[in-house]
């Protein structure tokens, strides 16, 4: 989110009833009932005062302009996305406003981006991935890669940052690419 809005994209936050208690828990956010963010909540998840561009909405608003395909969103990411709502989404299933945004961007053929943080999964989450990733969304694991010698867990989450803005086709400047090493022998 951070990139995203120091980039001056204009994000909408959605976060489900059980995404409030990953929240509360891991970040230690706390959000209205109707799980909407305060402006505090919203200068901590973005690391700044100004967050003009960030749109919090609750999930239960299934009237939001994102709800419908003549909005120009141009790309969703559902992170972390639970099996759960993995599977409403593989299955066209709209029971609330992320699943209804996300069964949009199937439909108009725009970047869908699940990122999945389960472990170990079953054969029903690996078809679920599987039929989802066949309706045109990316499956991309919250699993982050070692090359770049993360020094701390922000250097990892920015790695999983990095890869979803790569899956937006997006620029950033969260972890260097990886090089092949030298063909020299020490």
């Amino acid at each position: 989110m951070r990139a995203l809005s120091a980039q001056g994209h204009k994000i909408y936050f959605l976060v489900s009833p059980q995404g409030r208690i990953v929240l509360r828990e891991e970040l230690r956010i706390s959000l209205s009932p109707g799980g909407e963010l305060s402006g505090q909540n919203k200068e901590q998840l973005l690391g700044k005062p100004d967050y003009s561009n960030l749109v919090s909405l609750g999930c239960s608003n299934m009237e939001a302009e994102i709800a419908s395909g003549t909005a120009a969103a141009q790309g969703m990411i559902v992170v972390p996305c639970s099996m759960g709502a993995l599977a409403r989404i593989a299955r066209g299933i709209s029971s609330n406003l992320i699943e209804r945004a996300a069964d949009v961007m199937l439909k108009e053929r725009r970047p869908l981006i699940c990122c999945p943080r389960e472990t170990p999964l079953n054969i029903i989450h690996l078809r679920n991935m599987l039929h989802l990733a066949q309706a045109g969304a990316q499956i991309l694991p919250c699993m982050p890669a070692f090359y770049h010698h993360p020094q701390n867990l922000e250097d990892l989450a920015d790695f999983i940052a990095g890869r979803i803005l790569d899956g937006l086709g997006l620029d950033h400047k969260l972890f260097s690419p990886w090089q092949a090493p030298d063909n020299k022998q020490p």
